[in-house]
């Protein structure tokens, strides 16, 4: 597609706020939120500052995020449509195409904000544009979140918030509910915290249809469904594992409660029992390894509880990733992606422990990289390149991300991470020295106040409570818990767990450096990539559609950094390409640079910029790329080179057009040559002319085209004459649609008057002052009355249209060949019966009855007078262009009988030449100039053969991929043979026996 039409609902949206913020007057966190409520008051929830979307969650079903709204941001530019998410989409798959690069968008935000939504609107969008079957659209269904710790959800969720969907979805399903012994979702540990468990808007049963698809999209068979689906009740029912202390060691408080999850983990019961509340130790003495098995406390044993549940849940999700990418395979060779990243979003909340410490740290390393590419590296990219603007300051997280991973001096993971693998004191001591350790640092974002210590983020300050830090950051699943499940009489359940648990002496990775290093390698993936960002806001902490906090939002603006993303943008450039780069894209503007600029490339560029009229103040050339400042510049060059696309492809059509049409009237022109044939003399001047169909050039005459319902399709027009009652010859125009006939007639009227005038001289010249013309319709035949039409066995031009039960109309009209095969084509189609056509050598008809005189009928004969021509007193000049021929016949009226005498024709059984038929002279129907006097032109001499000539070569200068069915693929250096070079940049080629299609500026002729 060459482009999306212009919307022009965007007009009316700009009424509500600033669509891009960059354009705001004041630039401050309380302008752009009162912006953005603006925006959100009337369901305008996306807006930009400059490429990056901010995105307020609605929390209620949005009209313009419906699928049926993607089809006006396909194949068009940010600055087309108003702000949208699917803007967002299309730009990372446009830029993809056309400048090779891997894309990636990064979605940040609150818990809350919508960002998970908004990964789901990306990925419908990309789906249905990369032309994705079905199936893949219901990809999107399967949405995966990044964050390495999301599996802690599993037994702690926040206040007011659900546990993993999956599982209020199984508990939605009455079959899984009887086939796993679950019961009303409040019966469970690990799904009761909320004080809400049902949350607005969301249907379980309809989502666990959506997930039970999805799974069957990516291939998971039923056996595979079932276990994963048993394990996850099995955590349920595993959560309700209660303890009790007995002389400061934890005791199962009711061994019935083991009875479910051992069903469904495939294990025993005594053996889950014992490895909850202990663990075997294993040591020397006396150069002997000896073990002993040490028991646990009530919270031991919890935790114990947990750390199993959570290690279940995070290696289905991995197992689940896993067989994604195996679904997600190809065995293409394009190193071509679109990266979607949803992470987990910062949190704060009112006790916060481990899991939203390395949350937000990862949050940390995203807004360091949204720093880096939007606002640091842009500002450096202008000093690199020699570009004239004014700096801009800014925060610089990297500080607080150095005070988290930093070596040297340590930072709060290699600190934890030493005092957990070097001390065995209790929890609480250790949490104790933790807390001893991280007051020894001095940073200025970092306050110490045991128990708790306080990290100054991005997005605000957090107070982390530092119990059970260390225990969760050893994240060590007991080795006695790993052989427990590796005992499993469940395959699957015995797959998830595959370690060698003899062979596990090397020293245990922490939770922490865990997410240190995924987060690294997450970052280089990023880094690695073209980035977009869509940057979530939450209006109200009661996920309530239509309500604002302003304090909260302001406070997300804030942090985000919006102020100075739009300060940076406001001062800088918005579009920057490398040299060769914005050639190649733009060189198709000027004749001069197309298909190739043989200078340089600098001034190749300008010459674009120069013949385009862009202001030399909006672009600037650094050392090795093109800048151009305002988003209307960029614009009027993607609007000009669309216009480019769009009319080579208009020449494409034509030439397309014109081709069928030609087959349309050689084939229209056999079928009524098939309705004479044998039965009616031909008139030479006639039988090969062109048809045309439009004789009256209805597109240039409106005040015509007004009297046809626009139901109708119009396939035949011309001016003609009929015949009354005492055979006058009158002339009329003649429409024939695929519903009707229609006889207008043309009046010239004095204005005021309200009728008809009589006044010769006015009838001569119609502009004369005080009167106009006038067309009304004086009968309209409906196809389905019309009986049969007659015609005589002469080449004369009358035939007679006979209607059911009403008088007949006779007419004469120099192209009744075309106009009786149309009537015939669309009688056919309108009755489903053929229409009877008679020829004789007269016919009876009945006339039309007047009030004051009868109706009575009329007689038509026909006779030959002889071989000369016998030609009537009709003045030449008089004759219509294109539409009469001079009647080379006379008639003789007596009375009520006609008589028309006229010279023999060619013979009944003559056929068009075929080679004789010219192409239609453009798309539209023209009326053509026939000269009476011209006699029909000579057969031209049959060509002699042509001489064999020796095919020419091409030599291929680089490799290109075909993208369409006509496109030829090659690589460098392959020799093709060339068929045809007319058109000057897409050269006909043949390679390997195969034919297509090739860019000329990719080839070399071989002399």
């Amino acid at each position: 597609m060459l482009g999306a039409k212009y919307d022009f609902s965007r007009d009316r949206e700009r009424r509500a706020g600033v669509d891009d913020m960059v354009f705001m007057s004041k630039n401050t966190d309380s302008e752009i939120s009162h912006n953005l409520k603006i925006r959100f008051d009337v369901n305008y929830i996306y807006t930009y500052i400059g490429s990056v979307l901010i995105a307020v969650n609605p929390y209620k079903d949005i009209e313009s995020c419906r699928d049926s709204h993607m089809e006006k941001y396909r194949g068009a530019t940010q600055m087309d449509n108003a702000p949208h998410i699917f803007a967002i989409a299309e730009d990372m798959f446009s830029n993809m195409l056309i400048d090779s690069e891997k894309q990636c968008v990064i979605i940040s935000g609150e818990s809350g904000a919508g960002k998970t939504v908004s990964a789901k609107f990306i990925m419908a969008y990309i789906a249905e544009v990369s032309g994705g079957g079905p199936n893949v659209k219901r990809i999107k269904d399967v949405i995966l979140q990044s964050n390495p710790l999301l599996e802690s959800r599993v037994v702690s969720q926040a206040e007011n918030e659900r546990n993993f969907h999956i599982f209020y979805q199984l508990l939605s399903s009455r079959e899984f509910c009887q086939q796993y012994s679950l019961s009303h979702e409040l019966r469970f540990q690990y799904i009761n915290h909320a004080e809400s468990s049902k949350v607005l808007k969301i249907d379980d049963i309809k989502e666990m249809q959506h997930t039970l698809h999805a799974m069957d999209v990516m291939g998971f068979s039923s056996e595979a469904k079932q276990s994963i689906f048993s394990l996850l009740a099995g955590i349920l029912h595993l959560g309700n594992v209660q303890f009790g202390d007995k002389n400061n060691y934890a005791t199962v408080l009711s061994e019935r409660d083991l009875q479910a999850p051992c069903a469904y983990f495939g294990i025993e019961i005594d053996y889950l029992k014992a490895k909850l509340i202990s663990k075997r130790l294993e040591f020397k003495e006396h150069q002997k390894n000896e073990q002993i098995d040490q028991t646990f406390t009530v919270d031991k044993a919890i935790f114990t509880r947990d750390a199993l549940a959570k290690s279940i849940y995070s290696r289905i999700f991995d197992h689940l990733i896993q067989a994604i990418n195996v679904a997600f395979q190809t065995t293409a060779k394009s190193d071509l992606s679109i990266g979607i990243l949803d992470i987990y979003g910062f949190e704060i909340f009112e006790r916060n422990s481990f899991e939203q410490f390395c949350i937000n740290y990862v949050n940390e390393k995203l807004q360091q990289i949204f720093i880096e590419l939007t606002l640091k590296k842009e500002q450096e990219e202008y000093k690199r390149e020699n570009i004239q603007w004014t700096p801009i300051s800014f925060f610089n997280n990297i500080v607080v991300c150095d005070l988290f991973e930093a070596k040297q001096p340590p930072g709060m993971f290699l600190l934890l991470d030493d005092i957990c693998l070097s001390s065995h004191a209790t929890t609480e001591k250790v949490d104790k020295s933790y807390l001893h350790k991280l007051s020894s640092l001095s940073n200025q974002h970092l306050i110490v106040s045991p128990p708790t210590f306080t990290v100054k983020h991005y997005a605000g300050a957090v107070i982390y409570h530092s119990d059970q830090f260390c225990e969760k950051n050893r994240d060590i699943l007991n080795i006695d818990l790993i052989e427990m499940m590796q005992s499993s009489t469940i395959p699957f359940v015995v797959r998830l767990f595959p370690e060698q648990t003899a062979n596990i002496k090397s020293r245990p990775t922490t939770a922490g450096t865990k997410i240190r290093t995924q987060a690294n390698l997450l970052v280089e993936k990023l880094m690695s990539c073209q980035p977009h960002y869509v940057r979530c806001i939450k209006p109200n902490e009661n996920q309530a559609p239509g309500e604002w906090n302003a304090s909260s939002t302001i406070e997300q603006v804030k942090y985000l950094g919006l102020v100075a993303n739009i300060e940076v943008r406001k001062a800088g450039f918005v579009y920057r390409r490398e040299f060769a780069k914005f050639l190649s894209r733009y060189a198709i503007l000027t004749k001069q640079t197309w298909p190739k600029w043989n200078g340089k490339v600098t001034d190749g560029v300008m010459h674009i910029v120069d013949t385009m009229h862009l202001d030399r103040r909006e672009v600037q050339l650094g050392n090795t790329k093109v800048f151009i400042k305002s988003p209307e510049s960029l614009h009027i060059l993607e609007d000009m080179r669309l216009r480019k696309f769009d009319n080579y492809a208009r020449i494409i059509q034509r030439a397309m057009k014109r081709f069928c049409a030609v087959r349309v009237y050689q084939k229209q022109r056999e079928q009524a040559t098939d309705i004479l044939y044998g039965r009616k003399e031909r008139n030479a001047r006639s039988l090969d002319r062109d048809y045309v169909g439009d004789y009256c050039n209805l597109h240039q005459r409106p005040d015509l085209q007004r009297l046809i319902p626009r139901s109708e399709k119009m396939d035949f027009s011309s001016y003609l004459y009929k015949y009354d009652r005492r055979f006058r010859r009158q002339g009329r125009y003649f429409f024939s649609t695929n519903q009707a006939l229609y006889i207008i007639d043309e009046e010239c009227v004095k204005v005021g008057s309200g009728g008809k005038s009589n006044n010769s001289a006015v009838q001569k010249n119609k502009q004369q002052e005080g009167y106009v013309i006038e067309y009304k319709i004086k009968r309209r035949i409906p196809l389905e009355t019309i009986t049969e039409i007659k015609m005589s066995e002469y080449r004369d031009n009358f035939f007679l249209i006979c209607v059911n039960n009403d008088y007949a109309t006779l007419l004469e009209l120099s192209s009744k060949t075309e106009a009786i095969s149309i009537i015939r084509k669309n009688y056919l189609k309108k009755t489903n019966r053929v229409l009877p056509i008679t020829f004789g050598q007269g016919f009876d008809y009945a006339v039309k009855k007047q009030s004051w005189i009868g109706g009575g009928t009329r007689s038509v004969k026909f006779s030959h007078a002889g071989t000369a021509a016998l030609m009537n007193q009709i003045d030449p000049k008089k004759l219509r262009k294109g539409v009469d021929m001079p009647r080379d016949y006379d008639i003789k009226i007596n009375r009520n009988t006609m008589t028309v005498m006229i010279s023999s024709g060619l013979s009944k059984q003559s056929r068009p030449n075929q080679t004789n038929a010219e192409k239609p002279r453009g798309l539209q129907f023209k009326t053509t100039n026939n000269n009476s006097s011209r006699k029909p032109p000579a057969k031209p001499p049959r060509p002699s053969a042509a001489k064999p000539t020796k095919q020419k070569k091409l030599r291929a200068l680089y490799d290109f991929q075909a993208r369409s069915a006509d496109e030829l693929s090659f690589v460098a250096d392959n020799e093709l043979l060339l068929i045809d070079s007319s058109d000057e940049t897409w050269w006909k080629a043949e390679l390997d026996g195969k034919t297509g299609v090739v860019p000329s500026n990719y080839v070399e002729l071989i002399v």
